[in-house]
């Protein structure tokens, strides 16, 4: 392996240097030559080194920090986006759903069906996509192009690289689902905020809508606040985004689920992605996620899917199918009203202690609290049981918050959580919002 870049174009340079950051040869926090003194050295114009440093920069491969120069970053681990629970508290921080919820698998679920051993077995299943189109279109009102994925995250992983170049702005709600900010630094996109209310993301004043690549909104239970839009609100985002090329991605998460109304996909001139999943009543062993679009985003999206996984386990499938049809329109009814009933007696309690948190009429299974001391309120409820999770990482603020998920509360404990709130908020000095 050569100890010093080479080459006399911006490629070869790139990738020879690429090669050095891979073998570690130049390890994480390497400070690269200047532009001027690797040009001399390899006897090309500091323009031609300017290009390779940038195509790295590009790719994510090496960083450039203002007078530090460029470097090689440091490196990142796997990244887990929930806090590890300690044994003896009741989780109400790694965001899971209720388990109590799931349905359980009848032993007749795999009945007449056969384990595919052909390569050919790939694409959808007839059945399901039959269902979801019927099932879509009696909910939301689409009618449009759709494929199936593994999850609302890889959807939007997916339209993201798709259409937008590296160092692109894309405008997200904030606070925003927890996964999303790591997404789209790793994809070298430039995260914009558009800070929620009771009717969903406010349209950011003095933002140059012409150079917003992306769009993320999510249309009902916010994650986390469990906001859902406002009509108005919908259609104001519809009228601002219309002159304009950028891309809307709707993240529906909850549709199966929702007691509220979608605004429809309709109104929206723009081309957009519609995502929705059914993990939040099938669990994540049976996620399976569903897109819609209306233009060439998803068809490059299905051609690139093509090229990798090429389709979704055929079995996994058959059981989604299976389970969703048998739970029906009560059984997902059910799953919804107890959510909801335990969601609205946690925040009814809270108001009576004088607690007011957003998307107090939202739905889902989150509860989002601003606090004024992040770090003592989790202490103070640890020690009390209670295990909840940090909010500063779920904006780009850093707004001191905490994010509880009532998926493992029973309605009694509702209010013995929302008492310890009040007592822990107390504590810290008056902290209601």
């Amino acid at each position: 392996m050569e100890l010093k870049p080479k080459g006399s174009t911006a490629v070869n340079i790139a990738q020879s240097i690429a090669g050095l950051i891979r073998e570690e040869v130049w390890p994480a926090g390497y400070r690269l030559p200047t532009v001027r003194s690797l040009a001399q050295e390899l006897g090309v114009n500091p323009n031609t080194v300017s290009a390779a440093y940038k195509q790295l920069r590009d790719a994510g491969i090496i960083d450039t920090d203002g007078r530090r120069g460029s470097f090689v970053p440091e490196k990142t681990e796997i990244l887990h986006t929930e806090s590890a629970v300690p044994q003896g508290l009741v989780d109400l921080a790694s965001g899971n759903v209720d388990r109590r919820l799931l349905p359980e698998l009848p032993p007749d679920l795999l009945n007449g069906y056969h384990l595919a051993a052909d390569v050919g077995s790939h694409g959808d299943s007839p059945e399901l996509m039959a269902f979801i189109r019927n099932w879509l279109r009696q909910n939301t009102g689409i009618e449009a192009d759709l494929m199936l994925l593994s999850g609302s995250l890889d959807i939007i992983e997916r339209a993201l690289s798709q259409r937008c170049m590296p160092g692109a702005k894309v405008l997200v709600e904030t606070p925003c689902w927890l996964p999303l900010l790591p997404l789209l630094a790793n994809l070298r996109l430039e995260a914009v905020p558009a800070e929620m209310d009771e009717e969903g993301a406010k349209i950011p004043e003095h933002t140059d809508f012409s150079q917003i690549s992306a769009v993320i909104l999510t249309a009902r239970a916010h994650s986390p606040t469990g906001i859902c839009y406002s009509r108005e609100r919908w259609q104001a985002w519809q009228r601002t985004l219309a002159p304009h090329k950028t891309l809307v991605i709707i993240d529906d998460h909850w549709a199966a689920l929702s007691l509220k109304p979608f605004h429809g996909m309709e109104g929206f001139a723009n081309e957009w992605i519609y995502s929705t999943s059914t993990s939040k009543f099938l669990g994540t062993d049976m996620r399976t996620a569903v897109a819609a679009g209306n233009g060439n985003t998803l068809k490059a999206m299905k051609k690139r899917f093509s090229l990798g996984p090429r389709w979704i386990s055929k079995l996994l499938q058959h059981i989604t199918l299976q389970l969703w049809q048998r739970l029906g329109e009560n059984g997902l009814a059910g799953i919804a009203e107890s959510y909801q009933t335990r969601r609205q007696k946690l925040i009814g309690r809270l108001k009576q202690h004088g607690i007011r948190v957003p998307g107090q009429h939202g739905e889902g299974q989150h509860i989002w609290l601003p606090v004024h001391n992040e770090a003592q309120v989790i202490q103070f409820l640890a020690a009390k049981g209670w295990a909840v999770q940090s909010g500063a990482t779920f904006n780009l603020s850093k707004q001191s918050a905490v994010r509880i998920t009532i998926g493992n509360l029973s309605e009694h404990d509702c209010e013995t959580l929302a008492d310890d709130i009040a007592e822990t908020l107390s504590a810290n000095g008056k902290a209601s919002y």
